[in-house]
């Protein structure tokens, strides 16, 4: 009897039940949670090519403007050139004659005046057939699109969610291997102390010595590619400071703490005192860390790109479309930096309220 009601006391919540309970009731939390998952299955859509998938298909006439903005007057339709009037005869030539003859004769288009056959006389035609088509299709293009095109008759729309993908990969991606290098390297420093904690802070006197810019390029530098992968290993092999230092301080302050001394006392190994019982009560401090290296590495993404490290040709991004709206600019044309800008508010500004959220959530004084 004792034993079942023991069995049917109630269970205390752990810290990630109360966390989400706290969570649900902030109504921008969950707005801001809304919008980070649509940019995330937007993400997947796009990489598995459900959505978007032609993106580079020409759609528009150059700079095609927005719907809303009206026709700008498309591109400026050439009349077919007129047939090339018939030279008149010489008549002190005095070979005019036989060369009538020839043509008469011979009935052929490929010879010239002199009656000399003209061996690339195919290949002239077949190039003003191809001429011809794609004059054609150019006709095709629309003169508006729903948010316009860029100079080569791309969708925006759809190149702004292509770029998305890339862009939310490199910010994500590079974002969680600083803060899990940071958060490993603080926590080791930070418990362990003496030697350890010395190694530790004097390779990261040496990465903080070096401008953040210039630490960038070296990386980028030696590893001679590019590609997604090479920015995720720039960003996140040179981001990873500023979440060491913050972690370090934590676990200093944490390993005297009584939870951790009756940890110990119960027999339980360091690992599991580091990363069981003290990372709970110092994650959110890697969670803001997390939201300003995404904002962050989306940033230096655009730069990277414009130095001419970023993302290879072929592929968009966030931050090549920025570099190419900075000519844009000159001609007028707005709605390629305002697409590209629009999308990035919208995600930064959800990811760091969410994350603010989830840090209230999480932090052990607030419970």
């Amino acid at each position: 009897m004792a034993e079942q009601h023991m069995t049917n006391q109630p269970t205390s919540p752990g810290l990630w039940a109360l966390a989400w309970r706290r969570l649900r009731g902030d109504k921008v939390a969950m707005v801001s949670l809304a919008v980070v998952a649509a940019f995330l299955a937007m993400l997947v859509l796009s990489s598995t090519g459900l959505i978007v998938a032609d993106w580079e298909q020409e759609v528009g006439v150059n700079y095609a403007p927005p719907h809303f903005a009206g026709a700008a007057g498309g591109l400026a339709q050439k009349s077919p050139a007129a047939p090339e009037a018939a030279v008149p005869d010489n008549p002190f030539d005095p070979l005019a004659a036989d060369i009538k003859a020839i043509r008469a004769q011979s009935g052929s288009a490929a010879l010239d005046m002199y009656g000399v056959t003209d061996p690339l006389a195919a290949e002239m035609a077949e190039l003003r057939a191809v001429t011809q088509g794609a004059a054609g299709a150019q006709t095709a293009r629309r003169e508006t699109l729903p948010f316009g095109a860029d100079k080569w008759g791309h969708d925006i729309i759809k190149k702004t969610i292509k770029g998305a993908e890339t862009s939310i990969v490199v910010g994500l991606v590079a974002a969680t291997l600083a803060v899990a290098l940071g958060t490993m390297f603080g926590a080791v420093s930070g418990y362990y102390g003496g030697v350890v904690d010395d190694f530790f802070n004097w390779f990261y006197s040496i990465f903080t010595s070096i401008p953040s810019i210039l630490m960038i390029l070296t990386v980028a530098a030696v590893l001679q590619q590019k590609g997604v992968a090479t920015i995720v290993l720039i960003l996140g092999l040179t981001g990873w400071t500023g979440p060491y230092r913050l972690i370090r301080a934590e676990y200093m302050k944490h390993k005297a703490r009584e939870y951790v001394m009756a940890a110990d006392a119960i027999g339980a190994s360091t690992w599991r005192k580091m990363f069981s019982h003290i990372f709970p009560n110092v994650s959110h401090v890697a969670l803001v860390q997390l939201s300003i290296l995404v904002v962050g590495f989306i940033k230096a993404e655009v730069i990277l790109s414009f130095l001419g490290f970023g993302v290879p040709v072929g592929v968009v991004s966030w931050g090549s479309m920025l570099n190419e709206a900075q000519n844009e600019l000159i001609l007028g044309k707005w709605w390629q930096l305002t697409a590209a800008a629009a999308a990035m508010a919208l995600l930064v500004t959800a990811f760091s309220l969410f994350t603010d959220a989830l840090r209230d959530a999480l932090d052990p004084k607030l419970k």
